[in-house]
């Protein structure tokens, strides 16, 4: 095994399918000559040609519709939107056409194509680079929403992103890109889509999040030492969601906190709970807390680790339900 931050694993991932498959290429802006803008095809290029590691154009809606167009007609391209904050220029092709080809030409058509993309704030990023809004991609639906947590967890799920026969948006935290470090097998594995990971394994409360917040949150809870028994899951998908792995934990907890950096209202949260509620409300202790950014734009460079959620709030949401 080799010692990989995410960037590398997710080049690893890339790498690899494009040997193995010669329908696979990426395009996007800045992608083949140099690399992307957090490097994560460096390389590529040199490899696989210009044939198949595009640089487009500026323009996100001609980024995503071509990669309609070109998975409609066999390939599997991978189109890299530099900043989340872009990708809503490319949403009626996504909303429209991506998410609506497989039901329209019933069955004919389908759309292998994933659109990579870093999202999140921690990194002091400008406007429209740091939101997490994948809740408008998982509302959609014909669209699977993934967002891996860690380097091992970015190469296995890309792979099978890549291998999908619909489209998928896989949201790469640009906080984690190069944050941690982990062992990721050389070889290649993948890694199921819709089917969360238990952390760590509890039975006095279950703690569910996501994303970067899977490291604020577990610092968190190595803070309070072994005060209480905590099941954390990493949901790892959000579209579609692993609501059995979520109900049998709170059903054997009793308690749940759930952590996200993407705003409160309507957020992914909002119907994790409505879940619990129609499935395990009556092994419910107390009602269920939640973490969460706040109704506002993301805010910029100072103010913006006020935003996100933190170790001192998610302990204080953990001490809420447990003392309820």
């Amino acid at each position: 095994m080799a010692l990989l931050n995410m960037v590398e694993a997710i080049n690893l991932a890339l790498k690899q399918e494009m040997k193995k498959d010669s329908t696979v290429m990426v395009l996007g802006e800045d992608v083949g000559l140099n690399g992307g803008v957090f490097r994560v095809t460096d390389g590529l290029q040199k490899i696989y040609g210009e044939n198949r590691v595009v640089d487009t154009p500026l323009a996100e809606v001609g980024i995503i519709g071509s990669s309609i167009g070109l998975a409609i007609y066999g390939m599997k391209p991978i189109a890299e939107i530099q900043f989340s904050g872009f990708s809503y220029l490319g949403l009626n092709q996504l909303i429209n056409h991506a998410a609506r080809i497989r039901f329209r030409s019933r069955g004919k058509f389908t759309c292998p194509m994933v659109v990579r993309t870093p999202y999140s704030g921690g990194i002091r990023a400008l406007e429209h680079h740091s939101e997490s809004m994948e809740v408008l991609f998982a509302h959609t639906p014909g669209l699977k929403v993934v967002i891996p947590s860690s380097p091992y967890q970015a190469k296995g799920l890309l792979i099978s992103a890549i291998r999908d026969p619909d489209p998928v948006i896989f949201f790469e935290s640009s906080r984690v890109y190069r944050a941690i470090k982990e062992e990721v097998p050389e070889e290649e594995y993948t890694i199921p889509i819709g089917k969360a990971n238990i952390v760590q394994e509890g039975n006095q409360l279950t703690v569910i999040t996501w994303g970067a917040m899977l490291w604020i949150t577990k610092k968190a809870i190595e803070q309070m030492g072994n005060k209480y028994n905590v099941e954390l899951i990493d949901l790892r998908t959000i579209s579609p969601l692993d609501t059995e792995t979520i109900i049998n934990s709170v059903k054997k907890t009793g308690r749940c906190v759930i952590v996200h950096e993407a705003p409160r209202t309507f957020g992914p949260g909002a119907e994790i709970i409505a879940e619990i509620n129609e499935k395990a409300a009556f092994d419910l202790q107390c009602p269920v807390e939640r973490v969460t950014g706040y109704d506002v734009a993301m805010p910029f460079f100072k103010n913006e680790m006020n935003y996100l959620p933190n170790e001192k709030r998610i302990i204080m949401a953990i001490e809420k339900v447990m003392s309820s």
